[in-house]
């Protein structure tokens, strides 16, 4: 997974800028279910179409394979306020 995705369309300089609304990744190993492919862009590849996940939810699903309650578990800001290890939630379906 990259930072961003890139945009649907070709650019003034022949290039693709960041595109933040819709991108792929490949995820392997650590109890991941292989060969399920999540969710499908619209027919530009410029927005989700079905099943949007967010990267908080790529976060939730990383530390539920590793076994970690991505709610469960919570730290401390220097505040001293908690926050959950994710805010996101695991993708059922890859696990």
């Amino acid at each position: 997974m990259g930072a961003f995705g890139r945009t649907p369309t070709i650019n003034k300089d022949a290039g693709r800028d960041h595109w933040p609304r819709c991108y792929s990744m490949v995820l392997a190993g650590g109890g991941i279910r292989g060969g399920t492919v999540i969710g499908q862009s619209d027919h530009h590849a410029a927005q989700p179409h079905s099943h949007p996940v967010t990267p908080a939810d790529i976060h939730a699903t990383v530390f539920t394979a590793l076994g970690y309650d991505p709610h469960g578990i919570t730290y401390l800001s220097a505040e001293g306020r908690p926050f959950p290890l994710s805010e996101g939630e695991p993708i059922r379906s890859l696990l």
